[in-house]
């Protein structure tokens, strides 16, 4: 089974919910743009929105190298709350697995994110954020691709 997510150039969007500790879960949205250049160089752009919420957007852009024939890859990441993370990703056969830390920081955070093959078109994500060996919040979504006009 070959994944459509991340190996191909593609939009996709997300709709799902953000929990935070001691918080009501809160619906979240977003866009992903996947651009590959011919040096097996990939380019992902993510802005996540939190419609009826206060809560601040969050943008992602990642920078990573995925070989033809690899199946982990690895990831620099500027996040507009974090800051630099550096990340690694392993392509399983129904799923992606990535893992990310954020770059001098005191408080420690991390991550991961899971996505699960559905179809071609379709995934169902999820992911957290620790701050320390703490779970600080997490999100569950599904993304799907949006076909290209002609």
């Amino acid at each position: 089974m070959r994944h459509s997510f991340l190996l191909e150039a593609g939009r996709w969007t997300l709709q799902g919910s953000w929990l935070e500790r001691d918080a009501m879960p809160v619906a979240v949205k977003g866009m992903t743009l996947v651009a590959w250049n011919r040096d097996n160089w990939f380019t992902m752009a993510t802005k996540l929105i939190f419609p009826g919420s206060e809560r601040p957007e969050i943008a992602l852009q990642y920078k990573g190298r995925l070989d033809d024939g690899e199946r982990h890859y690895s990831f620099l990441l500027q996040h507009n709350l974090f800051g630099q993370i550096e990340g690694e990703g392993w392509i399983g056969p129904e799923t992606i697995v990535q893992r990310y830390w954020v770059l001098s920081d005191r408080q420690r955070r991390s991550g991961f994110e899971t996505l699960h093959r559905v179809s071609n078109d379709a995934y169902c994500m999820t992911g957290g954020i620790l701050v320390g060996h703490f779970l600080s919040s997490t999100m569950e979504a599904k993304l799907e691709r949006q076909q290209t006009q002609t």
